[in-house]
């Protein structure tokens, strides 16, 4: 494979995954929205995971963009642990909260 193919290739990869991450970071407006008008609390408890799992999502993508995955995929795991302890967390305190009232 010459040398001006492989970079057109780099290039279509790169564009390819720069419009992901925007895709994804465009999501993060209908979490929000979610989190804002969410008639319950659970559908808030959603939006707020959502938005931790596409805040992961970009962080991979930007690794691979910097190509930094290995320093990117530690920050993902760690956030992603963060986001679904705390998605846990909260779970919890609904269903005490759900029990106390009955």
């Amino acid at each position: 494979m010459s040398a001006g193919l492989r970079n057109l290739r780099i290039e279509l990869v790169d564009t390819f995954l720069l419009g992901f991450a925007v895709f994804v970071a465009l999501l993060f407006g209908a979490s929000l929205y979610r989190i804002a008008a969410g008639p319950t609390v659970f559908d808030r408890t959603i939006g707020a995971g959502l938005i931790g799992t596409n805040a992961v999502l970009i962080l991979v993508l930007i690794g691979v963009l910097y190509e930094r995955v290995d320093m990117f995929v530690d920050l993902a795991l760690t956030y992603g642990l963060l986001n679904f302890i705390g998605v846990v967390a909260l779970a919890k305190y609904f269903e005490r909260g759900r029990e106390s009232h009955r």
